[in-house]
Formats: C-alpha cells, sequence, structure tokens
C-alpha cells in the first residue's frame, strides 16, 4: 500500500511538472502544442546519457531543460509567427521525428533496446537518522504549504457563490494529502530510492510552482495573458508579441525537459516507446480538468488524473465488465466523456477563472 501511494505520487508530481509547462504555454499564452512530450524526451535522453558519462546529476537535468528550451527556439522561431494550427502541426510532427530518431538511432539512444543502467539520483543514499529526520521536516513543509495554496485557490470560487463544489474538492484534497503524507513519511522513514525519487519530485514541484507563480503574476506574466485574449492589444502598445510568445514556449519546454528527467529516473530504464503521444493527451487532460490558466489547477487536476487512473486499473478488472485487452481504451474514453462533462458543467476547469478567459464572454 505504501510502496503504490509513493508511486503514485512520484507520477502525479513528475507529470505536474510537465502539465505545468503546457499550461503556460496554453493556459497564460494561448500557445497549441500538441507535441509537449517532444520536449520530454530530449530531457530524458540528455540526463540519462550524460549521466552515463559521469556527469553530475544536478548539471545533466539542467542540460536537458536547456536543450529543451533550445528545442521550443527552434519550433518557436520557425513557426510563432504563422497561425496557431501551424504550431500544433508542426509540434506533433517534431514529437514524433524525434521518437523516430531514438527508435532507430543504435550508437547514442540505443535503439529499441533502450538506455539502461544509468545512474540514480539519491540511489546509494543511506540516511541516518538525523538525515532521515530532515527528509521528513522537508515533507512537511511541502505538505503545509500544497495544503494552504489548493485552499486560496479553492477559496477563490467558494468567494463567488459557489458552495457545494469548494466544500467536495477540499475534503477529497485533504484526504489525498493526509494519505500521501502518511505514506510519504513512512517511506522515508523506511527509506529506499522510491521515496527518495518522491521527496526530489516533490521539491522540484514546489521550486517550479513557486517560480511559475511569480512570474505569471508579474508584468512578464500579464503580458502573456493579454497575447493569450488578443495579442492585437499588446502588440499596439509596442510590445513585442513573437519574443513574449517565444519566451513562453521555451520555458514551457524547459520545465517539460525537467518532467523527463524524473520519468527517466521513474521508469529506470529508457525506450522510445516511453514517449507516445499519449503523453502529450495526459498533460492536456490534467491542464483542462484543473483549469486553464491556474498553476493550482494543474497540480489539482495532476492529482485527480492519477486518483483516477489508480482506482480503474484495479476496480474496473474487478468487475468482468471487457477483457483486458479493451480495458485500455474504455479507461480513456471515460476520460473523454468526464472533459464533455466538464466541459458543459465547468469550461474553465475546477480552479480556472471564467471572468479572465475568453470562454465566459
Amino acid at each position: 500500500m505504501v510502496g503504490y501511494i509513493v508511486f503514485l505520487t512520484i507520477s502525479a508530481g513528475l507529470y505536474a511538472i510537465f502539465g505545468l509547462g503546457l499550461n503556460l504555454q496554453w493556459g497564460f499564452t494561448g500557445l497549441i502544442n500538441f507535441g509537449h512530450v517532444a520536449f520530454m524526451t530530449v530531457g530524458a535522453y540528455t540526463t540519462v546519457l550524460l549521466t552515463n558519462q559521469g556527469v553530475p546529476v544536478i548539471l545533466a537535468v539542467l542540460i536537458g531543460a536547456i536543450l529543451a528550451s533550445l528545442l521550443g527556439l527552434l519550433i518557436g522561431t520557425s513557426t510563432l509567427r504563422l497561425r496557431e494550427d501551424y504550431l500544433a502541426i508542426v509540434t506533433i510532427g517534431v514529437s514524433e521525428l524525434l521518437r523516430l530518431i531514438a527508435l532507430n538511432e543504435e550508437w547514442l539512444t540505443k535503439g529499441a533496446f533502450g538506455v539502461q543502467g544509468f545512474p540514480l539520483p539519491l540511489g546509494k543514499f543511506d540516511p541516518n537518522f538525523f538525515g532521515k529526520f530532515i527528509m521528513i521536516a522537508i515533507l512537511t513543509i511541502i505538505a503545509i504549504f500544497t495544503a494552504y495554496k489548493l485552499w486560496i485557490g479553492l477559496s477563490k470560487i467558494w468567494r463567488k457563490g459557489n458552495r457545494i463544489g469548494p466544500l467536495i474538492w477540499a475534503v477529497i484534497s485533504g484526504i489525498i494529502l493526509l494519505l500521501v503524507y502518511i505514506c510519504g513519511v513512512i517511506a522515508l522513514n523506511d527509506y529506499n530510492y522510491k521515496a527518495g525519487l518522491m521527496l526530489l519530485v516533490l521539491v522540484t514541484l514546489a521550486l517550479v510552482y513557486s517560480g511559475l507563480e511569480i512570474l505569471v503574476n508579474s508584468p512578464w506574466g500579464r503580458i502573456l495573458k493579454a497575447i493569450r485574449e488578443d495579442e492585437e492589444i499588446p502588440r499596439a502598445l509596442g510590445k513585442n508579441v513573437f519574443w513574449y510568445k517565444l519566451q513562453s514556449f521555451m520555458l514551457g519546454g524547459g520545465i517539460a525537459g525537467v518532467a523527463g528527467s524524473f520519468y527517466a529516473w521513474q521508469l529506470t530504464t529508457v525506450y522510445p516507446s516511453n514517449f507516445e503521444p499519449l503523453l502529450t493527451f495526459n498533460a492536456w487532460t490534467i491542464v483542462v480538468l484543473g483549469g486553464a490558466g491556474s498553476n493550482q489547477g494543474t497540480i489539482l487536476g495532476a492529482i485527480i488524473f492519477w486518483g483516477y487512473d489508480s482506482l480503474t486499473r484495479f476496480v474496473l478488472p474487478q468487475l468482468g465488465i471487457l477483457d483486458n485487452a479493451r480495458l485500455g481504451a474504455f479507461r480513456v474514453m471515460i476520460i473523454g466523456l468526464i472533459l464533455i462533462v466538464l466541459m458543459i458543467w465547468r469550461p474553465q476547469g475546477i480552479l480556472g477563472n471564467k471572468d479572465e478567459l475568453t470562454l465566459g464572454k
């Protein structure tokens, strides 16, 4: 039980980081990116290949994020001046191109055989009592920080007159947060590699989230929102719209590259098949579910997404309605149905601001 909760926490955490990159690009800037997994692919392969050559883990992650940002620069300079549908088409093509290169290139990426046996962060770490105490203290601070931010997001909806929704989500979020915290403390006390990776994911998520909150609430972030709503207005005010779009696209790609590093560490073996377009679809589901233009919503969306994934993965086979070959497709179909209902009931997402988005106009 504890081990599985740790696995779900790692998955939700790295997908939240992955979704935050997409939320910056689309939720705040309005850039349609259907190939977000390409940045994750670059980050994952760069990290594992460099660490295999003896490069320190932190430096390898930074280089992976930089290369993912440079990929965003390459894509952005050639497409951001065009219509949005061109960007969507190009990003899909680039993501599949990178995956096929990784699949067929054997000298560097080892082709379909994949990259195996690379160094893992905290893989050989054996903390003493004091070390475990510090790690549990860090987890406690993150839990308090998360509860505070989720409460702020839910209270905004509460003040707008919606009472039942925030109460339900507050209860669900509180239960999930408490369960994760208790299992995290147990796992860190009985330390293993996955427990250390869980803590690293949560620390990184907190740092990425805090950094993005500062940026999107700064004048820079307000210009991005203006571009999302009507880019002709900031252009008329003398703003270089293309440059701001490019900055957002590159930063979002770099964040996805960091998520790719954690994805590789979670898998412990990297194959080209790990980077299918489905990962981009999952990121879009998380952002739409939580609320576009809301970093809190992206985190909540990742939690709900992986909660759904966990429940359906174990509950549906017990019902015996479908065979195993069709269960995967059925689970994806249910996600689509949930999104349709959400778009009718609350088109801005759970924590999205309808007044801020053009959806409400």
